[in-house]
């Protein structure tokens, strides 16, 4: 028998969930990720919770034990109780009745094994109750033991289903797969025969999903992957899978965290069919500039002149030079001497910014060393 042993299992919030659906005659399962996560002593974020409860009753056991309820997903038998402060998502059984590649059309189950043939993998079909036990309907323990990302039963239709399952699926290698081992093949023959699928999908779920692979401690080896069956190309027309690997060797010399949009950064190619917020846009516009690194640290601050400076090493597959990380750091911190104030009433209008932007490259390109007074006489 396996159990997960976990705090949050076992915290007063969780077994109250559990109390007011066990206690009335319903189930209690936690299922997906908090579970499989659990039993790879991994974090776990989220707390899912599946039962046999349909959601009217759910919220009406929740109201009665004094929870808050947000109807989240209502329509798809989801919503969101709160018990002292913690969120957990309940979700009734359920089966698809229908699917188009973008989204399914459900209809209520009355058991675990009909709701666990409706999600995409192995691993993410692992159930727990409130005591920790683990129930594994479709073989998923010795899946997730093996480090092996495998579909539920039939690959092509599991894709078929939902198109982002192709991005899911080189997510959840990069994230929990074997490397040594690689990727299932019989889920990349499904993967490669169903890439033109991925342009169905929105551009926000398209996003989310590679920003989430490339936040893997390693994704070279997916990504690698996925621009073999087609799909990074369907994505990210023009990437450089290849130089992903070289960043993630130069990030690891330079103990740098993994950073998703550095690595979309070096990947290249044509990013206009991804949704990025202005921020993610304005940060990829830092990473490909052209200053020195100096200039780099003190209009950037010290991290976008590292990261600018990881990316371009690894274009030249080279490492960092620490000399230009130290002098990006070094003028992070730097302040200029020269206020517009000091400039006035000589100057004013566009002449007034033109003289303080020439005083500041005169400042930067001396090493920070001009003076206030220097920059004025010159």
């Amino acid at each position: 028998m396996t159990r997960i042993n976990a705090p949050w299992l076992t915290d007063a919030a969780a077994q109250k969930v559990c109390g007011m659906l066990v206690d009335a005659g319903y189930q209690a399962w936690f299922v997906g990720g908090c579970v499989r996560n659990a039993l790879l002593g991994a974090p776990v974020a989220d707390l899912d919770l599946s039962t046999d409860a349909h959601p009217d009753t759910v919220i009406a056991l929740a109201k009665a034990a004094g929870c808050a309820v947000v109807p989240t997903g209502i329509a798809h038998g989801t919503v969101t109780v709160i018990a002292q402060n913690v969120h957990f998502e309940i979700t009734t059984f359920r089966r698809d009745v229908a699917t188009d590649g973008r989204r399914a059309t459900v209809a209520f189950a009355d058991n675990m094994v009909d709701d666990a043939r409706r999600r995409d993998f192995t691993m993410n079909a692992l159930y727990a109750g409130p005591d920790g036990v683990v129930v594994d309907p479709l073989g998923g323990l010795p899946d997730l033991e093996a480090r092996r990302v495998r579909f539920i039963e039939d690959a092509d239709q599991r894709i078929k289903e939902d198109y982002l399952r192709i991005l899911r699926y080189f997510r959840f290698h990069a994230w929990y797969g074997d490397v040594d081992e690689g990727p299932d093949p019989d889920a990349l023959a499904a993967c490669a025969a169903n890439v033109e699928g991925l342009q169905s999908l929105s551009s926000e779920r398209i996003t989310s999903e590679l920003l989430n692979l490339l936040a893997a401690p390693d994704p070279a080896p997916a990504v690698g992957s996925m621009d073999a069956t087609g799909g990074l190309v369907q994505i990210l027309p023009g990437a450089n899978a290849p130089m992903l690997a070289v960043l993630v060797h130069v990030e690891g010399k330079a103990g740098l965290a993994p950073d998703p949009l550095r690595r979309l950064a070096v990947l290249g190619g044509d990013t206009a069919g991804l949704r990025l917020s202005n921020d993610a846009k304005k940060r990829l516009d830092q990473m490909h500039n052209d200053f020195d690194a100096v200039a780099l640290g003190y209009y950037f601050g010290a991290q976008a002149a590292l990261d600018n400076l990881a990316v371009r090493a690894a274009s030249l597959g080279q490492e960092i030079d620490p000399n230009s990380a130290q002098y990006a750091i070094f003028a992070a911190k730097q302040t200029f001497p020269l206020k517009a104030a000091d400039l006035m009433p000589e100057l004013h209008g566009p002449a007034l910014g033109a003289a303080l932007q020439s005083a500041k490259t005169r400042w930067i390109a001396s090493g920070f060393t001009l003076t206030k007074a220097e920059l004025m006489d010159d």
